[in-house]
């Protein structure tokens, strides 16, 4: 019944007229439906449970007087009679049911109309607050009261989703004000730099040449910032193809590549590299690890030390970079995760970034899925631990040689 009253609303437009007179439709609909079969099963049980009386006497039974014959046509007599009153009392309950019928299905549908309209009340303000809310205004929020229900918690959850981007768009307007900002800086280097040189009355090949290399530097700079802001975009959009990957090997290759600028900073490095497997992105993967190693090398002081650790632990890979560097405040740690978030603005040893680095790091984590957790040490510098989810049975990551190895890189040593 519900489906084709659902067809005939459909069929006659109402839907296009407003979800309110759709339900009153229904209701009414309902409402004749269930009194039609109230109507009928009142009619049966009258027809059955008050038979015609006298259909079973015979003779012997008329008055006193009567001839056997005279008593049988008295008692047919009497039958039909019944039978007529009968008939007549059936046929007048009928009607009467049917016209109180007619009556409570119109009273019936204007109170399905009230009550559709009390019920629709919400979601007409959930729809009105949508068409008025924008980016300037996602302040806002229906703040409904009332009991417990499904309408309340459709309001709270729209309440919730208005939270979410609000704080997207405040999240996103910073990022796009920080990023502005420092492409401005490379950008206004390149154009006095070149301002610089056409002004020189003097200038000569080797100052022109000069300014040409500061121009490329300066590019440089550019182009590592787009780069990082490219791998930060990726790895907020997830993974669209997951694979094997051993994170003793992505390691290795890092602080093999990075050996160079750990022992001119006077660092021991220390390494602890188990086969540890995870389903991941190769090149995020590597990505993590060269933003982790790079971070502990730039932040660091001169002498320090960084221990790195691949292991599996309950079928988890688990990927651990510890540090010396600068004493770090315990509420400032998680600020570091943020885009553009810098502890101070000057770096060690003359260094600067673009505070991308670690939030690029909380990406990449984000879209494996993995746990996140850092913390400040105590005497200074900072512990980053990536736990990543359990690799799927059936899928066998090939060891490499360079897990299950313990490596130690002194200050000034050549070897890895």
């Amino acid at each position: 019944m519900a489906a084709f009253l659902t067809s005939l609303g459909l069929r006659l437009g109402l839907r296009r007229r407003g979800f309110r007179v759709y339900l009153t439709v229904v209701y009414g609909g309902l409402y004749l439906a269930s009194g039609t079969g109230l109507l009928g099963l009142t009619y049966w049980l009258a027809d059955t449970r008050f038979p015609v009386t006298g259909r079973q006497s015979g003779t012997g039974h008329g008055g006193p007087g009567l001839l056997p014959g005279q008593q049988r046509v008295a008692a047919l007599a009497a039958q039909a009679q019944a039978i007529q009153e009968r008939g007549a009392a059936l046929h007048s309950l009928l009607v009467m049911s049917g016209i109180a019928l007619a009556v409570m299905t119109v009273i019936s549908v204007g109170l399905g109309w009230l009550a559709a309209g009390r019920m629709l009340r919400p979601l007409r303000m959930v729809t009105a607050a949508a068409r008025r809310i924008s980016a300037s205004n996602l302040h806002e929020r229906l703040a409904m009261t009332g009991p417990d229900d499904e309408l309340k918690e459709l309001s709270d959850t729209f309440d919730g989703l208005l939270g979410r981007l609000e704080r997207a768009f405040d999240a996103q307007r910073q990022f796009v004000a920080n990023a502005s900002h420092e492409l401005r800086t490379p950008l206004a280097r390149q154009r006095a730099f070149i301002e610089v040189a056409l002004d020189d009355a003097g200038r000569t090949a080797d100052s022109l040449e000069r300014a040409c290399e500061r121009v490329l530097l300066a590019s440089e700079q550019q182009e590592r910032l787009i780069d990082a802001l490219l791998t930060l975009a990726q790895s907020q959009r997830g993974l669209k193809l997951r694979e094997p990957v051993d994170l003793a090997a992505v390691v290795g290759d890092v602080l093999q590549a990075r050996q160079p600028e750990a022992q001119s900073r006077g660092l021991r490095v220390s390494a602890r590299l188990a086969a540890a497997a995870v389903l991941g992105d190769a090149r995020l993967a590597e990505r993590l690890a060269v933003n982790l190693v790079a971070n502990a090398i730039l932040h660091n002081i001169p002498g320090g030390w960084i221990e790195i650790a691949t292991r599996m632990s309950g079928g988890s890979a688990i990927l651990s970079v510890a540090n010396t560097g600068p004493v770090i405040p315990p509420a400032e740690v998680q600020r570091l995760f943020e885009p553009f978030r810098r502890l101070g603005a000057d770096r060690i040893g003359g260094h600067k970034g673009f505070g991308l680095g670690l939030s690029i790091v909380k990406a990449i984590i984000d879209a494996h899925d993995a746990q996140l957790s850092a913390h400040a040490r105590p005497g200074g510098g900072l512990e980053i631990q990536a736990r990543f989810p359990k690799i799927p049975p059936g899928l066998q990551v090939q060891k490499t040689p360079a897990a299950d190895a313990q490596t130690t890189v002194p200050p000034g040593s050549s070897s890895a």
